[in-house]
């Protein structure tokens, strides 16, 4: 069997896996926030988000077995426009940032529900607790600049905070125990390794 025969077939396999191989996406911090509401003294609605979210997503429309999702916010990132609020969901009282420093969602698995539209299911890890959750999802793609680029939004969902040990004010009066969240995700895909033919 000539060497050039077995360059030839070596790239072929190479670009035919490839084709069925999921994208890899990282998650753009700058683009991308976890949004959140809870109802004050039972009369009106705090606002606020998480401005940072780090993560890896893999994406293939076509076999949502290969799906997966790993998002990363860090607590520190908390942002209600008041200083003096943040500092104080920061402390002990509510994330105890300096020993839980982060939230953490893990995909076990993907399923397809319709067009462009997903349910991811997995563990949501929040100080000391980590709950089975459903994200609902959308995906849109595009090419920017010669660069595969995705966006994602969640779907709001609702979190008890009380099942993530955000147990101040237990009578939920003055902070309500139920939390709306919605993210809103942009990545980029990695770029794969191309194949460079052996010199002869």
């Amino acid at each position: 069997m000539s060497k050039r025969f077995l360059l030839t077939f070596a790239v072929v396999l190479a670009f035919a896996l490839s084709a069925f191989a999921a994208d890899e996406y990282n998650i753009d911090p700058v683009h991308s926030s976890a949004n959140f509401s809870v109802t004050h003294m039972l009369i009106s609605t705090v606002h606020g988000r998480f401005d940072k979210v780090t993560g890896t997503i893999t994406y293939d429309p076509n076999d949502p077995s290969k799906c997966s999702v790993t998002a990363v916010i860090p607590v520190s990132s908390i942002d209600t426009d008041s200083q003096m609020r943040d500092n104080d969901l920061r402390s002990a009282r509510f994330f105890e940032v300096d020993k839980y420093p982060e939230i953490r969602f893990q995909s076990a698995s993907v399923r397809k529900v319709g067009d462009d539209k997903y349910i991811a299911t997995g563990s949501l890890t929040m100080k000391d607790s980590t709950r089975q959750i459903e994200l609902p999802f959308t995906v849109h793609t595009a090419v920017i600049h010669g660069q595969k680029k995705m966006g994602v939004e969640v779907e709001p969902i609702v979190l008890n905070r009380f099942d993530y040990d955000l147990s101040f004010d237990p009578t939920g009066a003055t902070v309500g125990k139920d939390v709306t969240v919605q993210i809103s995700l942009e990545a980029d895909e990695v770029p794969t390794a191309k194949v460079v033919p052996a010199k002869k």
